[in-house]
């Protein structure tokens, strides 16, 4: 198979804003690890694989993996068949892969190998010079989801759609459905896996419905993937299975997801301020648009006296859920303090006129990827945060909570943020963010240092 190169992919307009966006150091850090890892890139790591297909390779073919290359993030995984004890009537290869690690998750940047057999569907419009495949356990991992192959943070409710394919003629949408308990060889026992359902489409091939399909991976932390199924709309099924390795599994990160964002997802909130907005405004918000991993959310008003609408764009990555630009438009009867900082012009500050803007109020990320009690973190005088917003403080994770709000009971993630804006004592104060699982913020207080307390509740 001939090497390819992960293509550019166009995408909307807002998704440019991404340039804006940086990991917090932790989460830089995390993608250097080469054993926490959904796939790991230990140097001693080896897999052994077998896989068949029903129609074009019913013989079991096994494969044996093993790291040949490591830089930063980014590392090569090679294959062969070769003194694998394979039968007759098995496939012959060899290969490699390439993937690197991002806040987006993991990505598949490059890949070569031997051609598939001559009785394996042909893959492109043209059967000459064709650089696709999925003779082979990593081929099948990669088949129309390469960027992300997994995304990060991996959160219950996380869906996704990729490309794929030499010339990205291959598309998916993928979806994350939970744990799940697989046995496989490698682990005859038992063991906890992520299962990601994807449904694979090919236009334009010559064999289109082999190329298309619904593919099932179980991917185990510390491991990588130990089981991958693909029922391919021609009607053919293929199976990988993990053999060996010499990986032990390790505990997953949480999956609850505390802030999600997906497309159709709404909520409606009432807020006030005891000084400055004694009577309530009702505002809602929807998340109009996810692409990769980045979503637009819509605001408009419902009651109240302010009149507003707009969006706000956030960025779910491993760092966490990072606010990336915000546009409003508005009107209101109720006069707010100022805010600073000084160093901008009146007109260039922010305003603190719905629930998001005090949720995102001082620096990011508004949540860690994956958030345990007693996390923290701060704001940095060197981020475009401080130069937008000139806040100093810390934010973190206390606990589990009981909270009622109208919008119903829930046991919700408490933050609580310090924020110090010097000279605006409306910019100054303490934040209590509290983010029910599923669901997203449900209650936040905020109490200024101008003496009043904002109060954000969730009625739906």
């Amino acid at each position: 198979m001939d090497s390819h190169t992960i293509r550019r992919l166009v995408a909307p307009a807002f998704l440019c804003l991404l340039l804006l966006a940086a990991a917090p150091a932790s989460a830089a850090d995390r993608l250097l690890d080469p054993i926490n890892q959904w796939l790991p890139s230990s140097d001693d790591a080896t897999w052994t694989y077998a896989w068949t297909d029903s129609t074009y390779a019913p013989a079991k073919t096994r494969e044996q993996y093993s790291l040949s290359g490591r830089d930063g993030s980014s590392f090569r995984l090679a294959w062969t068949t070769d003194g694998q004890g394979n039968e007759d009537g098995s496939i012959s290869s060899s290969g490699s892969a390439d993937y690197r690690r991002t806040d987006l998750g993991l990505i598949n940047t490059n890949w070569n190998g031997t051609q598939p057999p001559p009785q394996f569907p042909i893959l492109c419009a043209s059967a000459t010079q064709c650089g696709n495949s999925v003779a082979g356990v990593h081929f099948m991992l990669i088949w129309g989801t390469r960027s992300p192959v997994l995304p990060e943070p991996l959160l219950t409710g996380t869906s996704w759609s990729a490309l794929g394919g030499a010339s990205n003629d291959v598309s998916s949408t993928n979806r994350y459905l939970g744990r799940d308990r697989v046995r496989v060889a490698a682990f005859p026992e038992g063991v906890e896996a992520a299962k990601i359902e994807s449904d694979v489409t090919q236009a334009g091939a010559i064999g289109d419905p082999y190329g298309s399909g619904q593919r099932t991976v179980w991917w185990v932390y510390g491991v990588g993937p130990v089981k991958i199924g693909f029922r391919h709309a021609d009607g053919s099924v293929q199976d990988a299975e993990l053999l060996t390795t010499n990986l032990k599994p390790l505990p997953a990160p949480p999956d609850t997801n505390y802030l999600p964002l997906n497309t159709g997802g709404r909520a409606v909130f009432s807020w006030r301020n005891s000084k400055h907005l004694k009577t309530p405004s009702k505002q809602q918000f929807s998340v109009a648009q996810v692409v990769n991993n980045t979503a637009r959310v819509d605001v408009k008003s419902i009651s109240g006296p302010i009149k507003i609408a707009g969006s706000y764009v956030f960025a779910t990555r491993a760092g966490g859920v990072t606010n990336l630009a915000t546009t409003t438009r508005s009107a209101s009867k109720a006069k707010f303090p100022r805010l600073g900082p000084r160093s901008l012009p009146t007109a260039r500050r922010r305003h603190l006129l719905t629930p998001f803007d005090l949720m995102t109020y001082g620096y990011n990320p508004v949540l860690p990827g994956y958030p345990v009690v007693g996390q923290s973190w701060t704001s940095s005088k060197s981020s475009r945060d401080y130069t937008a917003f000139g806040v100093t403080g810390t934010s973190k994770v206390v606990g589990v909570k009981t909270i009622r709000v109208r919008a119903g009971r829930f046991r919700a993630l408490m933050v609580q943020s310090k924020l110090r804006q010097p000279g605006f004592p409306f910019g100054t104060g303490t934040r209590t963010s509290w983010f029910a699982p599923g669901k997203g913020l449900v209650k936040l207080v905020f109490r200024h240092g101008d003496g009043s307390v904002s109060t954000v509740e969730r009625l739906r």
